[in-house]
């Protein structure tokens, strides 16, 4: 864990002496930073030590979190499509911070996303961050730090976590088989995203990668009504939702064995709606992928009108950016304005096919030559 810790020195300053046991923990630390930075490693490693402390075996102990398997440690991950419900924390975090530790000194609650708590699931924490037992710690995990709730977030230990080197991040890909120049580009585009930067460079990602790029390239050239790029788009997002549900199919279907048969009803039920919501959750963050794709693209555009072409992102695709330059540094510019208000519509539960090819248009009036 040191190796991890040593690329990110906020974190190693507040973090480093209590892994070394050397000072008292927080009673709720916020991890922030890029997907891919260690942040969740982290918080395991962090958990391990704080629950290991005064066990009979602390490397048992240790081992026992690390695999998920030790009884005073609370994972939870948003349940709901676009936020944390209040049932994700009303029991396995408030009530169970209230009871004494199974085994351990300590228990210890991390909790995923958390700029996705929604407001009735906040005031609902608050008390518990507020005055926690003494034996309870939190760790919360977010990627976007200005979407937490400051009542949420003043009651935090901030921890910075440093985004990595997109070379870094470049040799991990190039490591699985990936080409150099299609792994430098990837994580070019994550801005910083080791897991988003994967998630490029796979199959499922390179089709949302092409299909932002041909959204914006219908617009330069004038082709939305023959292409109708949002089609495309919009399927590459249903295939990761697929894809997805697919995975938790199979895994269901394995865990639901390990239940009594007149209990299994009612288990599969459970699991077709935690299945539906993590479905719409992977559909929504591939479809904001896709459009952010298709705003850098823009911005590379709007980087050689502006002669810093060593600010091209998409390095891999010269040729096709060359086809598509000619258009001002205002209309780029306001192309990628446009693209980030759609972004922003998605949260408010409006049609994707409509947004899509309502912005596509819009795209074309303001950017065909």
């Amino acid at each position: 864990m040191d190796a991890e810790l040593e690329r990110h020195p906020h974190a190693r300053a507040v973090l480093g002496p209590v892994l070394a046991g050397l000072g008292e923990p927080s009673h709720a630390y916020l991890f922030h930073g890029p997907g891919g930075a260690g942040k969740r490693r982290v918080a395991r490693a962090l958990a391990a030590e704080l629950l290991a402390d005064g066990a009979e075996s602390p490397p048992h102990a240790r081992a026992r979190v690390l695999s998920g398997a030790h009884p005073d440690l609370t994972w939870v991950a948003p349940s709901g499509a676009h936020g944390i419900l209040v049932s994700d924390i009303a029991q396995p975090v408030i009530a169970a911070a209230s009871r004494t530790p199974f085994e351990a000194r300590r228990r210890v609650f991390v909790i995923e996303r958390v700029d996705e708590l929604g407001e009735e699931a906040a005031n609902r924490m608050l008390k518990t961050l507020e005055e926690p037992p003494s034996y309870a710690h939190l760790v919360l995990i977010t990627e976007r730090l200005a979407e937490v709730l400051p009542t949420i977030r003043s009651r935090c230990q901030v921890v910075r976590f440093q985004a990595p080197d997109p070379e870094l991040v470049a040799g991990e890909l190039e490591a699985d088989g990936v080409d150099r120049r299609v792994a430098l580009a990837c994580a070019a585009l994550s801005l910083g995203d080791a897991d988003k930067a994967r998630e490029l460079a796979a199959g499922e990602g390179q089709a949302l990668r092409s299909s932002g790029e041909r959204l914006a390239r219908a617009a330069i050239h004038g082709q939305v009504a023959l292409e109708r790029p949002w089609e495309p788009l919009l399927k590459a997002v249903r295939a990761r939702g697929e894809a997805i549900a697919a995975e938790l199919a199979a895994r269901a279907e394995q865990e639901l064995q390990l239940y009594p048969r007149k209990e299994r009803k009612r288990v599969q039920a459970e699991f077709d709606e935690r299945h539906r919501r993590a479905r719409r959750r992977a559909e929504t963050a591939a479809l904001d992928l896709a459009l952010e794709v298709g705003a850098l693209w823009l911005m590379d555009l709007l980087a050689l009108a502006c002669s810093a072409g060593e600010l091209v992102r998409n390095a891999d695709r010269a040729g096709e950016l060359a086809e598509d330059a000619g258009c001002r540094v205002e209309q780029l510019a306001r192309a990628v304005e446009l693209i980030e208000d759609t972004r922003q519509r998605f949260s408010l539960n409006v049609s994707e096919e409509l947004a899509c090819e309502t912005l596509a248009y819009r795209l074309e009036r303001l950017l065909s030559r």
